[in-house]
Order: C-alpha cells, then structure tokens, then sequence
C-alpha cells in the first residue's frame, strides 16, 4: 500500500523538486552569507517549512527584538494556509496520524497537487498526500542544506541574492495578473502597499500594508452586497 502510494506521488513532485533546488540552494546561500551557520537553514527549512517566512526570519534575526511584530508579520505572510486548510477538510478526513503532518507539511505546491489530484483506485489517498508533503519537504530541506554547505566551498559575492524571494513573488504577481480579468486586489495591495510604505518606511511596512489590505479588502466586500441586498 505505501510503495504504490510513494510510486503514485513521485511522479507529480519532480517538478516541485527542481524548483525547490534553485530556491532552497539561493536560501542556503544567503543564510550562509549572513552568518549563520549551516544548522539554521536545515533545521528552519525542517521545522518552519514556509519558503517566503524562512527568508523573511533570516532579517527578523538580525534585527530587533519584537515578537508581537514577528507574530503578526509570519500570521499575513501565511495567512494564505487558512483557506487552504478549510479546502482540505475534507480530503484529510479518516487519514489517521498522517492528518498532523498534512497539516503541517502542506506547502503551496503540495497543496496544489493533493487538491487537484486524484490517486487511483488502487492506491491509499492517505498515503498518497502524505508521500507528497514529505517528498517536497524533502526536496527543500536538501537544497538549503545544500546551499549552505556549499557557501562554505564556493566564494562569490552574494550581495542581492535576498532578491529571489522578490523575483518569485514577482513572477507570481505578474503570472495572477495575466490570469485573472479583475485587477482590484492586485491594485488595492500595491496601492496600500505604497501607502504604508510612505508612512512607515521600509523597515516597518509590511505588517501594517498587511492590516491595511485585509481592512481594504473587507470594506470592498461589505460595499459591494450592499447593491445586491437593496435589489432583493
């Protein structure tokens, strides 16, 4: 039963596999240029297993203390999760023990496949999300140890290589903007965005931009049933 679900699962995180080696080696890289050794891209990638909020801790380390800031900023930049898990509900019903890791283990990418595949009949669906989650996981724990071992070997000037993390949402900006026919959200985040980025510098932007958008977000949705509940 396991071996056909790992055999199943394989296949569908290749791809995820090598995009998390270019990603997870640029994170052990930085993390290696900044200082740390390489026990903190291993065990961060292990225990945290949120790309975008591994390199957003790598600068919350080196700055000031603040946790209720650090909190709230990891609680926006995965908020995202949320809806996922209530989407997987369902599907993680009757899995046993695996059900923790799931949740834990449920990554962007993993999300996509074990919400958008359906393993065959003969194959447990259990086993099939959990061999998806670890492989994945697998992938980048190995990559940003990796990244950092080989920051030890080779010597080259990493200066902006913190910038991947801005291209990848970048590309991801750009790919959801061609996708998608309603540009609001995308207007109402860069427009707040730049708002608090004006009020609050670029040191402290983020977690407010995040409040701003969600209470942007939440008045736009308020106004807009207002139209339908008078037509009723």
């Amino acid at each position: 039963m396991k071996k056909k679900a790992f055999k199943a699962a394989f296949p569908y995180t290749i791809p995820i596999g090598i995009g998390f080696l270019f990603l997870g080696m640029s994170y052990g890289f930085m993390m290696q240029s900044k200082g740390f050794s390489v026990w903190y891209p291993f065990f961060m990638s292990m225990f945290i297993f949120a790309g975008s909020m591994e390199f957003v801790t790598a600068n919350l380390l080196l700055s000031a203390f603040s946790p209720v800031a650090a909190f709230f900023l990891a609680l926006m930049v995965n908020a995202r999760h949320l809806f996922y898990g209530l989407s997987m509900l369902d599907k993680y019903k009757n899995t046993g023990w695996k059900k923790f890791y799931l949740i834990f283990g449920m990554c962007d990418e993993s999300f996509t496949v074990n919400c958008t595949v359906t393993p065959p009949d003969d194959v447990d669906r259990g086993w099939f999300m959990f061999f998806v989650n670890l492989l994945n996981q697998i992938y980048w724990v190995f990559a940003a140890t990796a990244g950092a071992l080989l920051g030890y070997v080779i010597h080259f000037d990493t200066t902006g290589i913190e910038f991947v993390m801005t291209a990848l949402f970048v590309v991801m900006f750009l790919n959801q903007w061609e996708e998608s026919k309603d540009h609001l959200p995308a207007l109402v985040g860069l427009i707040c965005s730049a708002i608090c980025l004006l009020i609050f510098g670029s040191s402290n932007f983020i977690v407010p931009s995040m409040i701003f958008i969600i209470v942007a977000f939440t008045a736009e949705r308020r106004f807009s049933k207002k139209p339908e509940v008078a037509a009723k």
